[in-house]
């Protein structure tokens, strides 16, 4: 099983048990954004949070299996066509070098890390429409001389 079919299932099970992935992430004691990531083939899962998932969506070993296969991280398109991934690509093009900038002035040449790291998605209300805070939280890596 490779990682598309892993996520057609998990997907499938997630939606027929009416399940978020806030819920899921609850039931196997990780973080949403992780195992929601994880699902969606990009991270691998250690074996007991693999089948943990497994047994509150009702998959079988092969599911479990490919969860704890490491990923092979590609994106199918140049330029993202659905519109909230290509709105957070925008953002990246438009503030990414001042991202950059503000990073180096703040800690010095590096980059933060996308392995040590961790992502929220929370809701704000506000009268004028809700807002969408994204929390993205990686370690600094500074470059090194040698």
């Amino acid at each position: 099983m490779n990682k598309e079919e892993m996520t057609d299932l998990i997907i499938a099970s997630k939606k027929a048990k009416g399940l978020t992935w806030e819920a899921i992430a609850e039931r196997v004691g990780m973080g949403t954004a992780w195992v929601t990531s994880a699902c969606l083939g990009m991270n691998s899962m250690p074996e007991s949070v693999a089948k943990s998932l497994c047994e509150v969506l009702d998959l079988d070993a092969r599911v479990a299996t490919a969860l704890q296969e490491y990923p092979h991280k590609s994106w199918q398109h140049a330029i993202p066509q659905d519109p909230v991934v290509y709105r957070l690509y925008e953002m990246i093009g438009v503030y990414g070098d001042t991202i950059k900038e503000l990073i180096h002035e703040k800690f010095g040449d590096g980059i933060m890390s996308a392995i040590d790291f961790t992502m929220d998605i929370e809701k704000q209300e506000d009268p004028k429409g809700d807002r969408v805070v994204l929390t993205l939280n990686g370690k600094f890596l500074p470059y090194r001389s040698w």
